[in-house]
Parts: structure tokens; sequence; C-alpha cells
């Protein structure tokens, strides 16, 4: 296959290499610019003139002479823009404004009384114009929002099926981009995680470690994010990662999906409520009385802790990825699940699959969906270009 590109798309994407170089890698120089992307420095010098003069990248002290005059080096300005991540979920809509970098400047949470399409998109307008109001002010304003919904969601921003809200073929990208008349990425809550624990909960050194990874969002439900040698895994059509429909007990509880025996039944909130124990509560409120050492909250989390195990079993012995993430509201729930489920993986899973295999817990906690629904509506806008045959 022939790939051709005219200029300006030659430009754009060396563009991109320039500013992502000095957004992971910054301070750097013109010269270390060019020699670490292999562009001539003219080439460098006339792309860094244009990042500068679109409030991206700006100049600071002088760096070491390597025996001329010392250069000045370049940083990157996360504040040229903000960008906002909200997670749909069943119980509540939670969004955070963040610059460019990922970091977060204000979070709000509404919560969902009803999951019909019209009232929680009127939530999240809400929930925007709120964060809208707190904005500071910068270049280039709010560039994008992002969404992560609990469900299967098409190339084009819409929401296929989301069994836990009740939806169907929901156009949620072009009602959101019309209402707000910014820049809509919508995708599976599960797989903008994934890109939040890759992109904001490691350093960038770690980053290229990380070829394999599998993100398990554990709260209302379960799904899973995956990436491969790099990259989010999609699935032939889009709809990869609806792990918690993969049945663990074929003659088991119905699930809303129509199957039965669904590991979200199992290893989720849901649990709480089909407990036979009586408990304190059944959302995230449980939480405190497992801290007090309630006795029928340690019992109902440890049984979790050994579903959440069988699951992780099956993507082990199928995937064998390198490292494996549990996120998601359950995973402030560690203390008193990870060492069943860790039980169980030992007994379970193949030896050598579990050989070098990294299991761990979010390091951005519940913030794992908002601030990758941030990263991929940021990503647009600083023109991360690939090109790939």
């Amino acid at each position: 296959m022939n790939v051709t590109g005219d200029q300006a798309l030659v430009k754009k994407l060396n563009k991109s290499i320039v500013l992502e170089r000095i957004r992971l890698h910054a301070p750097l120089s013109r010269a270390q610019l060019s020699s670490q992307t292999g562009l001539n420095k003219a080439t460098v010098s006339n792309l860094v003139a244009e990042l500068i003069t679109d409030g991206l990248v700006y100049e600071t002290g002088l760096g070491e002479s390597s025996g001329g005059r010392k250069p000045l080096m370049l940083l990157f300005n996360s504040r040229a823009g903000f960008v906002l991540g909200i997670e749909v979920s069943v119980q509540y809509i939670k969004g955070a404004l963040t610059d460019l970098a990922g970091t977060i400047e204000t979070e709000l949470t509404l919560s969902l009384t009803q999951h019909d399409p019209d009232f929680v998109i009127e939530q999240i307008r809400k929930l925007v114009q709120k964060l809208m109001q707190v904005t500071p002010p910068s270049p280039h304003g709010i560039v994008g929002i992002g969404l992560g919904v609990p469900g299967m969601v098409d190339e084009t921003g819409n929401v296929l099926f989301a069994p836990n809200l009740g939806w169907e073929e929901v156009p949620l990208r072009q009602q959101l981009e019309t209402e707000l008349g910014l820049p809509v990425v919508v995708d599976n809550e599960a797989n903008v995680g994934a890109q939040g624990e890759l992109y904001y909960g490691m350093d960038a050194d770690h980053r290229q470690l990380v070829r394999d990874l599998v993100y398990i969002s554990a709260g209302s439900g379960i799904g899973a994010g995956i990436i491969i040698d790099g990259k989010p895994y999609q699935g032939a059509w889009g709809y990869a990662g609806e792990s918690g429909h993969m049945s663990i007990d074929w003659n088991g509880r119905l699930c809303s999906c129509g199957s039965r025996g669904c590991w979200e039944l199992y290893a989720s909130e849901k649990a709480y409520v089909a407990s036979a124990l009586k408990l304190p509560a059944h959302t995230a409120e449980l939480l405190p009385f497992a801290r007090q050492g309630d006795a029928s909250t340690l019992s109902v989390l440890g049984e979790i802790g050994r579903y959440l195990g069988v699951g992780i079993t099956n993507i082990v012995n199928s995937l064998n990825p390198g490292m494996l993430i549990i996120g998601g509201p359950l995973a402030e729930a560690r203390p008193w699940l990870e060492q069943s489920m860790r039980t169980v993986i030992e007994e379970r899973a193949l030896p050598y699959h579990r050989r070098q295999l990294q299991i761990r817990f979010s390091t951005l906690g519940s913030r794992s969906t908002m601030l990758g629904a941030a990263y991929a509506a940021t990503a647009p806008f600083l023109g991360r270009v690939r090109v790939s045959l």
C-alpha cells in the first residue's frame, strides 16, 4: 500500500510530535528537540514558534551549554486551556475541570434520581454550566468535553446499549454538541478509565514500559478497558471490554443484560443488594462500617473479593496482560477485599500467565474515569496525529 500525505498533513504530524515531546519531557531546548525527533533545526524552530504563538509552549531560563550560547528551554503551558471530564454512573454524574495536563481544578457531583436520557442529559448540561462558571481565564478556554458512560458506545458517540441505565440507541455526543457548542468525546467508562490510568496514573518513563494493560472498573457494574501494544483495544466493532457480562455461573442470577450469572452480579456493588446478610447499607456508604469492623460488611466484601479473583483469573488466562489495574468505587474497599481476591488468583490463574503479572489498585482512586474522559477530550485539541498502515 502506498501512503501519501500533503504538506499540511506532514506539518500537522510534525507539530504533534514536537508538542508531545515537550509535554512529556520538558524542559527541552530546540537542539534537543531536533536530536530527539529527527527533524532538522529549522523545522523545529518554525514549529516551536507556532506553538508559542498558540500559547501552548513558552520559553523559560537558560539551559546547559554544549560549547556555544546557552539555549532557552521550552515548557508546555498546561493552562493554555481547560477540559471537562465527566463520569456517568447509575447513581450520579461526576465531573472534573482539569487543565491540559490533567490537573484537577475543581470537582462536582450531581445525583441521578432517574435514568431517562433526557433527564440525564439535562443533568450533564447543568454540571457543565456549573464547572464552566469557575473556569480560570486562558487563551483557549474550554476546549472539549469527555464522557465515560457505563455501556456500549460506537465510534460516533452513540450509546448503543447501557443496561444499567436502561438505554438503547441514545445519540449522546450529537445531542450534547448541539446543546453545548463544544467538541464532545463519548466512550465506555472503563475504556477512558484505562486511559486515565495510563496517561495520568503513571509517569512517562513507566508508561513506556507498559504495553499491555487491563483496567477493571468495579462499581455499580463492572467494565474493562484494554490497552494492547500501548493503544486502546476496541474490538472488531468497538465494543470490547464488556467483561462484567461474562458468565461465571451458567445458571446464576438473571442480569439486566438478559443473560444469567454475569460477573458483575457477584463482584460489583450489585452484590450488596443480593447478599443474604443483613447489611447496614447497600452502596459505597457501606465502607465506613467496614472501617468499624462490622462483621456482615467484612464478610460480603471478602466474598466480592473472591468473585473479583474469579473474573480476573479468566481475563489473565485469556489475555496474558502485563499489568492489571482495579479501579472504580470498589477500589476504595481494597483493604477488605484484596487478600481474598489475590488468594483466588494465585490458586486459579495459570502459573506462567501470572509469573510477571503486576496487579495493582488504581493510583487515581475513583477519579480514573473522569481523568480518562478529560484526556480523551484533550488529545484531539493537542493535535495528536497517528498514521498507521
